[in-house]
């Protein structure tokens, strides 16, 4: 598989925007909560919402053509800070940090917000849903089978939280050529799960090509 990466910048440049960036999104995911739970007077929300405009009409004064795209980091290590699930530089993201185990699996640790809500006090199906697809694609990836999500089966056997840790893992379980399948799971700190996953992935063929020796 071959990522595209967007073109180099100047380092030390590009790292300080970018955590200009990550700090912007951080504070505009305070804002979103603040929005969903405000019960302040109706002029003081008007005036905000004018303040608003004025800052967004600041942003948009130079926009890019897309959100930010793939890069090598100072590490060498491949990020994608406009992803919808793990992008710092995403307001719509958690984000998720995903760390791998020594035997090749995913986790994840966190904690969804009160704009993430679907029933009353309950986690939204679909949300949840897009961490676990995310997450069980970075499973077979790690496990050297990059794909895209065929099918995903999502089983809810609990009441999703916001607001509480919450542990998320996932596993490559076994291949047939191009097609991965793998299991994933939210779970509660002490192992009551809440929400599984079985997705099936498959590895396109253009990608496979590009790893055969010339």
């Amino acid at each position: 598989m071959t990522i595209e990466l967007a073109p180099a910048e100047d380092e030390e440049d590009a790292e300080a925007k970018l955590a200009a960036l990550s700090a912007l999104s951080g504070q505009v995911r305070d804002l979103v909560d603040a929005v969903v739970l405000t019960d302040v007077a109706e002029s003081e929300i008007t005036a905000v919402t004018a303040e608003l405009a004025a800052l967004t009409d600041r942003l948009h004064a130079l926009r890019r053509a897309t959100p930010r795209s793939f890069e090598l980091g100072p590490d060498g290590v491949p990020r994608h800070a406009g992803n919808a699930v793990t992008g710092s530089a995403n307001p719509h993201a958690l984000p998720l940090v995903i760390e791998t185990t020594p035997e090749r699996t995913v986790r994840a640790e966190l904690s969804f917000r009160p704009t993430h809500e679907g029933p009353p006090g309950t986690v939204h199906g679909g949300v949840s849903a897009m961490i676990l697809d995310h997450l069980l694609g970075q499973a077979v990836a790690v496990a050297g089978f990059p794909g895209m999500t065929g099918t995903l089966t999502i089983r809810y056997r609990g009441r999703v939280p916001y607001g509480e840790p919450l542990l998320a893992t996932a596993e490559h379980t076994r291949s047939e050529g191009r097609k991965n399948w793998v299991d994933g799971r939210i779970a509660l700190p002490g192992g009551t799960v809440l929400v599984e996953a079985t997705g099936l992935f498959i590895t396109p063929s253009a990608w496979i090509e590009q790893q055969r020796p010339v």
